[in-house]
């Protein structure tokens, strides 16, 4: 008899369980009841959590935020404090002063060789790492040569093959033409400089992925509005040599008008008539 009541209670509690009420039945034995019972409480007690469940799933449903990440692929700290040490606003180098630096220098240029720019390297970084390399390494050869008056005194220097970068030698032609020029940015033209009164300006300090568009911004404001460089009206340029030996560079987009009057205080007339000013080589010291 107990095992036929013990089987009709259990009958019972599963039509029932979703209200969670058990029948209570006086005839029925109390041992069978605490049996019955202790199975009741030990089945409730696995059952999870609702809440505990949401959670759970909250928690595995929501992305993990990715770290803001604010990284250079190189340091450029020591040439930028060669260059704020030796170089004026102007530009004007003090040519002794890096001598007396090699040293310096000379680290920074190794640093250089070391780490030459990949393709995972942002446009940023890859532009910052050429011009500053084609800066440094020009500052390497007049220094190498000095005193000299100018760079045209030392032979071929833009197709000298004295830089070596990891396991490859380069010119600086190379770096210019065959790296720079085909990052398709025509202001590379003033960011680079080749030691000479008529080049734009070396930048005082270094060009680092943060500042590279700001900096060439302003380097190509300032030369295309430098009186010494061009000389702007409406109907009448007198233009530096660079607007020619480089005219492709500067017409991607439109004329070589159109490009310059993104930048002049002047608007220039698209019929405006050109010439091209004499190349001043004199070092810039």
């Amino acid at each position: 008899m107990k095992k036929m009541y013990f089987i009709i209670l259990i009958g019972l509690f599963f039509a029932c369980i979703g209200n969670k009420t058990v029948l209570q039945d006086t005839t029925i034995p109390s041992t069978t009841k605490e049996k019955v019972l202790d199975t009741i409480i030990k089945i409730e007690s696995k059952k999870p959590n609702p809440k505990t469940v949401l959670i759970h799933k909250k928690e595995t449903l929501t992305p993990k935020k990715k770290p803001k990440t604010n990284v250079e692929f190189f340091n450029h700290q020591s040439w930028d404090n060669l260059l704020q040490k030796h170089v004026s606003d102007q530009g004007t180098v003090n040519y002794n002063g890096l001598k007396k630096d090699f040293k310096i220098l000379k680290t920074y240029l190794i640093s250089l060789t070391k780490n030459t720019p990949k393709e995972d390297w942002p446009k940023s970084d890859q532009l910052a790492y050429w011009m500053n390399a084609y800066n440094a390494f020009t500052i390497k050869l007049i220094i190498d040569n000095y005193p000299i008056k100018s760079i045209k005194e030392i032979k071929d220097p833009w197709d000298f093959r004295f830089i070596k970068l990891e396991k490859k030698w380069y010119t600086l032609n190379d770096i210019e033409h065959r790296i720079l020029r085909k990052m398709k940015d025509p202001r590379i033209h003033f960011g680079i400089n080749c030691a000479s009164l008529s080049c734009p300006k070396l930048l005082n300090k270094a060009f680092t992925s943060h500042n590279v568009n700001q900096e060439l911004e302003k380097l190509t404001s300032d030369f295309i509005n430098d009186p010494r460089q061009n000389l702007i009206t409406k109907n009448t340029i007198q233009l530096s040599k660079l607007f020619t030996w480089f005219a492709k560079d500067f017409k991607t987009k439109g004329s070589l008008i159109s490009f310059l009057n993104q930048y002049s205080k002047i608007t220039i007339d698209e019929t405006a008539k050109k010439s091209f000013k004499k190349y001043d080589w004199r070092l810039n010291e």
